[in-house]
């Protein structure tokens, strides 16, 4: 079975236009991204994509991750986004490397911990990481915390569950302080 051929960002027309940027995230937590986004290039075109059929990402296989992060930057580019941003910590892990790799023409920029500046500013040198435990597990946090901790004790802590509860909850309710102290 043959694959559709991977579409091209947009090339730009004579005057300039603005950026069409594509973001993506298993649910509504890159819309946190998107509002970064906008604020600091308020003249770009957003289009956001919303993976909630497949929402959340935590425990899926890396092979899902790959294909379902293909296809949504293969929608986004059809739409004309020049560039990706993966707004998700899971997909970034899993899919990010294959993406730049399929789209070598195209920016994609992912969402990683932010374990350097934790590091740098805990006075205690230990950092806490809550994620997902797919994150956690990948190679490419490993590589991330080894390279960025900086000395710090860094304690993991996968959070299963916890991607739904904030989606289901909108970052409201007692069913999100129940997973928290757990």
């Amino acid at each position: 079975m043959s694959r559709p051929a991977n579409p091209a960002p947009a090339a730009p027309s004579a005057a300039p236009q603005p950026v069409r940027i594509g973001i993506f995230d298993s649910g509504l937590g890159g819309l946190s991204v998107t509002q970064a986004v906008r604020a600091r290039l308020p003249q770009a075109e957003l289009l956001y994509a919303a993976d909630t059929a497949h929402a959340p990402y935590g425990d899926r296989s890396e092979d899902f991750l790959c294909d379902r992060s293909e296809r949504i930057t293969r929608f986004l580019c059809e739409q004309g986004a020049q560039m990706i941003v993966v707004a998700c910590n899971t997909a970034t892990a899993a899919a990010v490397a294959r993406l730049r790799a399929t789209w070598p023409a195209l920016a994609v920029v992912g969402v990683e911990p932010g374990v350097k500046p934790a590091a740098a500013l805990s006075a205690a040198r230990r950092v806490g990481v809550l994620a997902t435990t797919r994150t956690l597990a990948s190679e490419k946090f490993r590589r991330l915390a080894e390279a960025h901790a900086g000395g710090a004790a860094l304690v993991l802590q996968p959070c299963p569950g916890l991607a739904d509860a904030i989606e289901a909850a909108d970052g409201q309710g007692s069913g999100l302080d129940v997973l928290v102290e757990r």
